[in-house]
């Protein structure tokens, strides 16, 4: 039954290689481009100019962001709702010069996860149920921090979905995706703020949106602020693996259509907008991005089959095939297709789990291989998948072959990541073209990367970072003169969420 030979041929609408990834990168530029300056819901820019966003300022020098300041992360899959804690404590260099360094606590940070009744309910259920956990944690802060009923509470808010920015504190909601319901042109700080006020009590105090950011660019700011950035090093984009997939690059203003400049950025005293980079929410997922991925044969009948049972058919084509949401269901796609198709099982002895949709979840893909913590492959599947019929049992054969799919979807995925990567970094020319001089200062350029898709599925991280380096590598016929480099950026909505807050309140706006 079902021959190595006989398992690879069936995989190959999967393969990918060098030459293919670095013939992506430089289409994903291109396209990145045209959508940037043409399309209406991806390349959505934020008002957050590079200059918010620099070292200098994301780390508050001056010590004058020291403080606590509520913050909450409104993701696909959870809400988290807590404090940032900004503090600066006195350090030597190895030269002997003193500076600050900037020190980050979370405090009464909680999580809740966001059910599927939720994801499906009206915008007033879901906000009054975000609005009372964000109520929960402002009552434990009067409690701990003698918040004062009489001063307004500043909020920084991470909002893991599509929206239109006319303001840093105003935000209007596109389609959401990733399973909600939601698709109201809806005003996101009015709607958290009634949803807060319903389960407010008198001693506790207002709240007062002070930053919206989606969850990438949040992550940006995040890891911006922390990332020990040495001379030769430029920490440039911020990159989303989780539940959804998603990536923040700061680009120039003249890049964007008019029509998609922001009538308001928060910018430094004394900068000239007419000069700034500003943080763009790429939504690099949406369809724009699927004639890039057509061109180049990555999208098959799997892909296909997925993306005509989603919520929305067409809507996010590269996240269907990178993003912790979907990449289970493609493998349980796949299995059946191989079971049924090539092995000639019945559909009928199949485990009932692995018939319904979504069955076969990220998760357990993730952690399917030898010698992994979750036990045997043959114990992993016998306990998730019992078998029913007496026509069905696992085999050998049945356990290589649904390793063979996840390895290979995790290696497509890593490899769309990659090319996608250095794609968007060439749009903001941060790569040299071959011959061109470049930044002779700068030697590597670091991404900040968060989700955990990217960390526990397979070995997509090292993928990631290999294909990376390999397409560089043949971009520059093995002499690059900068690499791109992966460095974790955990947590980075809640985060960034904070740090913004303190950014916003002392920035300028013009």
């Amino acid at each position: 039954m079902g021959s190595t030979l006989e398992i690879d041929k069936f995989l190959e609408p999967l393969a990918i290689d060098v030459q293919k990834l670095s013939g992506l990168a430089h289409e994903m530029a291109s396209t990145f481009g045209k959508l940037s300056a043409e399309s209406s819901d991806m390349f959505l820019p934020t008002p957050i100019s590079e200059s918010i966003l620099s070292p200098e300022v994301s780390a508050g020098q001056d010590g004058s962001d020291s403080g606590r300041y509520l913050a909450i992360d409104i993701g696909g899959t959870n809400l988290r709702v807590g404090f940032i804690e900004l503090q600066h404590d006195l350090v030597v260099d190895d030269a002997g010069m003193p500076s600050t360094a900037r020190k980050l606590n979370r405090l009464l940070e909680h999580s809740w996860p966001i059910g599927e009744s939720l994801k499906n309910e009206n915008s007033e259920s879901l906000f009054s149920w975000i609005g009372d956990r964000i109520a929960h944690v402002v009552r434990k802060g009067c409690d701990a921090f003698s918040l004062s009923p009489d001063q307004d509470l500043p909020l920084g808010v991470t909002f893991s979905f599509p929206m239109h920015q006319t303001s840093l504190s105003e935000a209007k909601l596109m389609a959401m995706g990733k399973g909600f319901a939601i698709t109201s042109n809806l005003d996101l700080g009015g709607h958290l703020t009634t949803g807060y006020e319903k389960h407010k009590t008198a001693d506790m105090p207002n709240i007062k949106i002070a930053a919206i950011a989606n969850d990438s660019v949040s992550t940006l700011v995040s890891f911006i602020c922390q990332f020990p950035a040495k001379a030769h090093q430029k920490a440039v984009m911020g990159v989303i693996v989780g539940t959804g997939c998603n990536a923040t690059i700061p680009l120039k203003l003249s890049t964007l259509h008019e029509n998609k400049r922001p009538a308001s950025i928060n910018v430094l005293p004394g900068q000239d907008v007419a000069t700034a980079k500003i943080a763009v929410n790429t939504e690099w997922s949406i369809n724009g991005s699927a004639p890039p991925l057509r061109k180049f044969g990555l999208i098959n009948k799997w892909d296909e089959e997925l993306d005509r049972a989603g919520e929305i058919p067409g809507f996010q084509p590269l996240e269907y095939m990178t993003a912790g949401r979907y990449l289970g269901e493609l493998g349980r796609i796949m299995f059946l297709d191989y079971c049924i198709n090539v092995l000639k099982l019945s559909v009928s002895t199949l485990p009932s789990k692995l018939r319904q949709r979504f069955g076969l979840t990220t998760t357990f893909l993730s952690h399917y291989y030898h010698n992994s913590p979750k036990g045997s492959m043959a114990d992993q599947l016998s306990n998730e998948f019992p078998a029913e019929h007496p026509d069905f049992e696992w085999t050998k054969t049945l356990e290589a072959v649904l390793h063979k799919i996840a390895v290979a979807i995790q290696k497509r995925a890593a490899g769309i990541i990659a090319a996608s990567t250095i794609g968007l970094l060439m749009c903001a020319e941060e790569i040299p073209e071959p011959g061109a001089i470049g930044k002779k200062d700068i030697t590597e350029l670091v991404v900040g990367y968060t989700g955990g898709c990217i960390q526990h599925f397979q070995d997509y991280l090292a993928d990631t970072q290999a294909y990376l380096d390999k397409i560089l590598a043949l971009e520059f016929d093995g002499k690059a003169p900068i690499r791109v480099v992966l460095h974790p950026c955990h947590d980075g909505g809640i985060t960034g969420a904070g740090v913004l807050v303190p950014a916003a309140l002392a920035s300028m706006r013009t």
